[in-house]
């Protein structure tokens, strides 16, 4: 390992009891060597990798990591805790934690150094050997590679990229058939791991599948997808295969090369977790000639992994059906919220321009006049109902697409376009998506002849699905679906009073529960199905005042909170305080991520009694909105501005004072800088935070 790790790195009685406390610990030898340039901001950097997938594995290991413009140069802290710290691993805390540290412009040599590290925490003798190890020195020196142990090899200090296993070595370079007169060949795999960072994952996921494959009899061949880049698999080797696993948090690169082989995709903490199940999925798969169709992304076969990445999935195979249904369903609703901000918008500035008459203005291909504001008007009106008719049917196909890939978009688009037709509306689409998805994965249990699989997904898939998701909306389930559409209209229309408040607080609720995930999704989607339509109700349009108002009071009670009584937050803290101002007012939720993510038991439940409060407020006020987005901005398109503006900060200043005496209420972390999280701030630029909607 170089000098990444000296012993003034190493801290074999490590005494912090949570992983933000031994991250500290950690990060502060680096900077007192010189390795880290400010401890907040980097310990910012290491939250916010971890909350996008806990860094904790099984064994007793904690490997928080990240790559950030703060660090100087690429360094390895080691720490060893006899109580052991929770870094979310399955089977417990863990007891060796290994903080990595790599610059944003890392060069491949040490990010390759550091994937031999990685490698190496997957063979037992070098965890024992350091969970015994002396001295300070000595482990630095274990680390480094300076004394060997018992299962050491050349792959632990060469390229890790594309290392095949001492069983496969011949079949990366060589034939990939075997010689006359040989023994028949093992099971053959080629498997490809990447996670977000590329450094720790990645690496481990490769050896661990090598390490299984081994003592199962299997040569596998993996292509780690890291930092360090990758090297692509032979072809031949490819071609050989008898199997392939993905095991990916980030899409996989060139996946079309590995189509027409039985194919097991994953997250890739199972590779690390369980390796030998998945082998053991991929041969079952090949024994019963389920195979990935030519030009799908997904698994083309029967009973394992839905066809959809584990980016759209959100997990493995393992995935109940609950949760494969709402990663599902959340798939839909996040493509098509860009319609919703784009369309919503322009439609919005139409209104704003020409009145709220612009709705009954003539095609502007007929009628258009340069000089005229109202031709204008008309003009932004009618492309953003053009982007509004795309909803349900965007809906549907991306639905579909989360169950089946690519081959679930054609009917899935279909299937929401005659939702349309039949005035099904938002719950057409969402049975149009879940039926197209079904129908496609169906229809890829089927075994196909080889020479019939290349026209499979281009021809054979779209037209049999789009024929029969079009059979069952247009005659067997459209009109009920139709008439539950209408009767949930007709009861917000109709809805008054103490009901109205009571909706309203529900939404708020909802708004600011998960800052952006599904619960905050499904109220958004609500809101906005109802406003998607040339002439919305009075009800739809009250309904999507109060969700923007509550999605804008989280953001912005953190920014006040910061302001109020800085001492109780971070420096890093401070800092986001500053741009959740922005972000509230424009009515992105996600400012407040990196609040909820570092102190959630005391600002979610705080966000969510204050965004409870402005859309029951909302809705008593009669405030209404047009527009499905837009925060402040939008403020001239409100129905009764002025008390929506009073709403919005009744539950701001009940979510702030919440928090403040709640905070207020906390002990101090030992070693912490201040009240606040202990400097581990998950970042503003955790996944979300950046996206313009408030969902």
């Amino acid at each position: 390992m170089s000098e990444m790790i000296t012993a003034d790195l190493v801290d074999l009685d490590l005494s912090a009891d949570t992983k933000e406390a031994a991250a500290r610990a950690l990060a502060e030898r680096m900077v007192a060597l010189g390795r880290v340039t400010d401890l907040e901001d980097f310990l910012a950097d290491v939250a916010a990798r971890e909350a996008q997938m806990p860094t904790g594995l099984d064994g007793g290991i904690g490997i928080p990591h990240c790559r950030s413009e703060h660090v100087t140069e690429p360094t390895l802290a080691f720490g060893r805790s006899a109580a052991g710290i929770d870094f979310g691993a399955a089977d417990g805390p863990a007891d060796l934690i290994f903080l990595i540290a790599a610059p944003a412009g890392a060069d491949d040599a040490h990010l390759t150094i550091l994937s031999s590290l990685a490698r190496q925490l997957m063979n037992s003798e070098f965890t024992d050997a350091l969970r015994s190890v002396g001295d300070a020195t000595a482990a630095a020196a274990l680390i480094r590679g300076e004394e060997p142990t018992a299962t050491a090899t050349t792959e632990d200090t060469e390229d890790s990229v594309a290392v095949p296993t001492a069983a496969s070595a011949g079949t990366a370079t060589g034939s990939p058939d075997e010689a006359p007169g040989e023994p028949e060949r093992p099971f053959r795999v080629v498997a490809v791991t990447s996670c977000p960072t590329g450094i720790a994952h990645t690496y481990m996921a490769a050896e661990a599948l090598e390490n299984a494959g081994r003592e199962a009899g299997v040569e596998v061949v993996v292509e780690t997808q890291g930092s360090a880049g990758f090297t692509r698999l032979d072809p031949a080797v490819i071609e050989a295969a008898d199997g392939v696993i993905f095991a990916h948090d980030v899409p996989v690169r060139d996946k079309d090369r590995f189509a027409g082989k039985p194919t097991v995709d994953t997250g890739v903490k199972a590779a690390i977790n369980r390796p030998g199940e998945l082998i053991g999925e991929v041969r079952g798969k090949a024994a019963r000639g389920e195979v990935t169709a030519a030009g799908a992304a997904g698994d083309g076969g029967a009973g394992g992994s839905s066809g959809a990445t584990p980016v759209e999935r959100g997990g493995g195979s393992g995935d109940g059906y609950g949760t494969k249904l709402r990663v599902w369903l959340m798939s839909g609703v996040s493509y098509m919220v860009p319609f919703v901000a784009a369309g919503g918008l322009l439609i919005a500035l139409g209104f704003a321009i020409g009145g709220y008459e612009i709705n009954k203005a003539p095609s502007v291909m007929d009628h258009f006049v340069w000089s005229q504001a109202d031709s204008w008007a008309a003009l932004l009106f009618q492309i953003g109902g053009v982007a509004f008719a795309f909803l349900v049917p965007v809906l549907a196909g991306y639905i579909a697409y989360g169950m089946a890939d690519r081959p679930g978009l054609v009917p899935g688009f279909v299937g929401g376009s005659i939702a349309l037709t039949i005035n099904a509306g938002f719950l057409g689409g969402l049975a149009a998506g879940l039926i197209s998805g079904a129908v496609v994965m169906a229809i890829q249990r089927i075994r196909i002849p080889a020479a019939l699989r290349g026209i499979m997904p281009v021809v054979v898939i779209p037209l049999i699905s789009s024929a029969v998701v079009g059979f069952l909306m247009f005659v067997v389930i459209g009109k009920p679906i139709a008439s539950a559409q209408k009767a949930m209209t007709d009861w917000l229309s109709g809805l008054s009073g103490a009901n109205a408040v009571l909706l309203g607080a529900l939404l708020g609720l909802m708004m600011c529960f998960d800052l952006g995930g599904p619960v905050n999704k499904v109220a958004y989607a609500f809101a906005t199905a109802g406003i998607a339509v040339a002439d919305p109700s009075d009800s739809a349009m009250k309904i999507m005042a109060a969700v923007m108002a509550a999605g804008m009071v989280p953001p912005l009670a953190m920014a006040l909170a910061t302001t109020v009584r800085g001492k109780l937050f971070n420096a890093a803290e401070r800092e986001n305080g500053k741009a959740a101002w922005v972000l509230g007012a424009s009515f992105i939720s996600e400012g407040a991520i990196p609040f909820a993510a570092a102190d959630p038991l005391r600002v979610i439940p705080s966000s969510m009694v204050g965004g409870a409060v402005t859309g029951a407020l909302s809705m008593a006020f009669g405030a209404t909105l047009r527009a499905p987005h837009g925060g402040i901005f939008v403020v001239p398109l409100i129905g009764n501005p002025l008390l929506y503006l009073v709403a919005i900060a009744a539950g701001v200043c009940v979510t702030t004072a919440l928090v403040l005496v709640l905070k207020g209420l906390r002990k101090p972390a030992s070693g912490a800088a201040a009240p606040g999280t202990g400097g581990a701030d998950p970042s503003a630029s955790a996944p979300g935070a950046k996206q313009p909607v408030a969902a």
